[in-house]
């Protein structure tokens, strides 16, 4: 699978679709949004090149949603006059497209922003990662996305880990999803609380870098044996 571009814009604009002609002439599939964040979340697992507009304003939740969930994918911001062919140039550049192609796909729940970006750092390298905010979102997100791998925050306000993982294992098309549980909790009550939902680790938010990239290594190769 060759690369793909989501391209962002007010509206399709003339400039746009003289882009997506000559990327298509190229061979390069591409497709556009408007600056909707649901659009754009449905849209987002199957694209490794985002373009918009430097001279338009993007709103703060698409703004934190790119950036949070960016992984390997790349931004080449469309700077106007539009050089077509350099801007094509740009999005054929070698960047290991390749072994983005290949690595597996994480989720993180979490309510705690800074945890959940230290903890998708420590990923960055080896997987594709996104992140969410509650449970509801990551159920929205696991709608019209795949993942290899969740990582669940156990203690969320208004839906909690448990309840999250409950939704999913009712639901015949994520009844299998690998899930870890996340927390800085590690009463033993809480961990036989959640046994028969099937869950495939309990993570404690306190474990070092290293000790947490072996684990989730292990568990990847379990996974494929």
């Amino acid at each position: 699978m060759g690369h793909k571009v989501l391209i962002l814009g007010e509206k399709e604009s003339f400039v746009i679709k003289i882009l997506m002609k000559k990327l298509d002439d190229s061979g390069i599939e591409s497709i556009f949004s408007i600056y909707d964040l649901d659009k754009i979340q449905e849209m987002w697992a199957e694209v490794s090149v985002i373009t918009f507009s430097e001279e338009e304003a993007v709103s703060e939740d698409i703004k934190a949603f790119i950036e949070n969930n960016l992984g390997s994918r790349r931004i080449i911001p469309l700077k106007k006059p539009v050089d077509y062919d350099s801007y094509i140039s740009s999005v054929n550049a070698d960047v290991s497209q390749d072994s983005f192609e290949d690595k597996k796909k994480i989720l993180i729940v979490d309510d705690d922003p800074n945890y959940m970006s230290l903890v998708r750092e420590w990923m960055l390298d080896d997987y594709k990662v996104s992140m969410v905010t509650s449970g509801a979102r990551a159920i929205k997100w696991l709608g019209s996305n795949n993942a290899d791998l969740v990582l669940l925050d156990y203690e969320m306000p208004v839906t909690s880990g448990p309840q999250v993982l409950e939704k999913l294992r009712a639901d015949d098309q994520m009844k299998d999803l690998p899930v870890i549980f996340l927390s800085g909790n590690d009463s033993q009550e809480s961990i036989r609380s959640v046994e028969h939902l099937n869950h495939q680790g309990y993570f404690l938010k306190t474990m070092p870098k290293d000790e947490f990239l072996n684990k989730i290594k292990v568990f990847f190769m379990q996974e494929a044996e």
